[in-house]
């Protein structure tokens, strides 16, 4: 059902798809900042395999929730992260 609302959507899904690839490689394969040109041609890359990925998205693979499944366990390791610092600054 979500699989074809996506496929009836291709340009929502393939915005999804764009913003959902910039997140997880901006907060897990981003070391430093990089110049403007080459960070053009970063953005420029990840919009092509996001064409790509939308494809497959298309063709019944599910890319959306596998990647909403990814940001959701980075969020999961952020809070643990951030409750275990929290436990090691708490005074006993």
């Amino acid at each position: 059902m979500m699989n074809e609302w996506f496929a009836q959507h291709p340009w929502i899904t393939y915005l999804i798809i764009f913003v959902l690839v910039a997140f997880i490689y901006n907060k897990v394969f981003r070391v430093r900042k990089l110049p403007l040109l080459k960070d053009l041609i970063v953005y420029l890359i990840m919009a092509v395999g996001s064409f790509l990925l939308l494809i497959f998205q298309i063709d019944g693979l599910p890319i959306v929730p596998s990647m909403g499944v990814a940001v959701l366990l980075m969020a999961v390791v952020r809070v643990r992260y951030w409750v275990t610092e929290r436990s090691r600054k708490k005074p006993e």
